[in-house]
């Protein structure tokens, strides 16, 4: 099974850009969705953006859509979530999976999570 590492996390301010990574180990993402998901304390799991592999197809949350890109690259394996005009609210850890189906983004049809990375934005 795949192995999924997000990194790229940090602590910037209101209307800062990060762009966060998710490196796949042990078999590429071919023929598969990645999806990025956020959790802040006490508040559900939520969905981001995902993105296609094959083909690249994307979609995003309406909190994200005009400041978030989800993009991938297939020679790394990896998947890219640039975070522009980044909101206090923004704040949470990320994390990336993968899933089967197209598309979606409840968490429940996701698997191979990786272990997270802390985005905080100050205000």
């Amino acid at each position: 099974q795949v192995q999924l590492v997000e990194s790229g996390g940090g602590l910037v301010q209101a209307g800062d850009s990060l762009r966060l990574s998710c490196a796949a180990s042990g078999r590429t993402f071919s023929n598969k969705a990645v999806g990025w998901f956020r959790q802040a304390p006490g508040k559900e799991r939520e969905f981001v953006a995902s993105i296609r592999w094959s083909g690249g197809s994307t979609y995003y949350a309406d909190s994200v859509k005009g400041r978030f890109t989800i993009s991938r690259d297939n020679a790394k394996n990896t998947v890219y979530l640039q975070m522009n005009s980044l909101k206090p609210e923004d704040t949470a850890v990320y994390y990336c999976a993968l899933n089967d189906v197209w598309p979606t983004g409840d968490y429940r049809l996701f698997r191979s999570w990786g272990q997270g990375t802390q985005v905080t934005v100050s205000s």
